[in-house]
């Protein structure tokens, strides 16, 4: 019977290495992303053989996995690879919170494991939900700028716009969350965050440290409210920027708890 799920996968970001540790299924796991952070252990238990855009081709075949699982149109490249190679791939392309929650439910199925990742989807929605309940109690909701990049700026993708709203704000490029690729949502125009004005800034750069100094420095921003008030806050990209569960839970906590103590202060 067990033959019939994958019994050797990589994974080539950290999503799928976190659904499968938290549904107990990371004995599966033989190879992950460098940049793999959550949960701590994997980095200790498992080789680390890809980045995001590039891997190590004849690493990973070394490893003989029988399914390879990636995220996204920058990793159409490494999947060709192992495909030619006889590597079966899944690239999955969510950009949405529902896309998140359905990505652990398709995982688990693929693992053998419906009955966990349900588990995991559905605690994900009831605290999606409680967050939801929290955000309707706030006096007031601000206007929320999401910085995912710094030069050039570069907003918040969808999901993260998404997490921002159920936390209780509003985000001030609305009609840049349907734009899947990064290269979509940069500014052209940096002043644009100053006629939009927002309450709250949060960066999250992708890897590197939010420097809410070089922020308030900017030309022309001394009088963004946010910048004003001093409501500049990093979000860590790995609880924020990865379409997994760690939005889903950390991520937006953490969203909502400065987004709350704005709302009530500002009462």
């Amino acid at each position: 019977m067990s033959d019939a799920y994958p019994q050797r996968i990589v994974c080539l970001t950290e999503e799928p290495t976190e659904v499968l540790y938290a549904i107990g299924e990371d004995h599966r796991i033989v190879g992950i992303s460098g940049f793999t952070v959550r949960p701590p252990r994997a980095r200790k238990e498992k080789p680390k053989v890809s980045a995001f855009t590039s891997a190590k081709i004849g690493q990973i075949l070394d490893l003989k996995p029988d399914l390879a699982i990636g995220f996204s149109d920058l990793q159409a490249d490494i999947a060709r690879e192992l495909i030619r190679a006889g590597v079966e791939v899944w690239i999955s392309n969510h950009r949405s919170v529902d896309g998140i929650v359905a990505y652990i439910r398709r995982l688990g199925a693929m693992v053998g494991a419906t009955a966990k990742a349900e588990a995991l989807a559905v605690r994900a929605e009831e605290n999606l939900a409680r967050i939801a309940a929290l955000a309707a109690a706030l006096p007031r909701r601000p206007k929320v700028y999401f910085e995912e990049w710094d030069d050039p700026l570069i907003t918040g993708i969808r999901w993260v716009g998404e997490l921002v709203r159920i936390a209780g704000g509003d985000d001030v490029f609305p009609e840049l969350l349907e734009e899947p690729l990064a290269k979509q949502r940069i500014l052209a125009d940096p002043l644009e965050v100053v006629r939009r004005a927002p309450d709250i800034v949060f960066g999250s750069w992708c890897g590197k440290r939010f420097r809410p100094e070089h922020v308030a420095s900017r030309s022309g921003w001394s009088d963004v409210p946010a910048v004003r008030d001093g409501e500049l806050h990093e979000i860590k990209s790995p609880i924020i920027l990865q379409p997994g569960p760690a939005a889903l839970f950390d991520g937006i906590e953490a969203l909502h708890a400065v987004i709350a103590r704005w709302a009530v202060g500002a009462a």
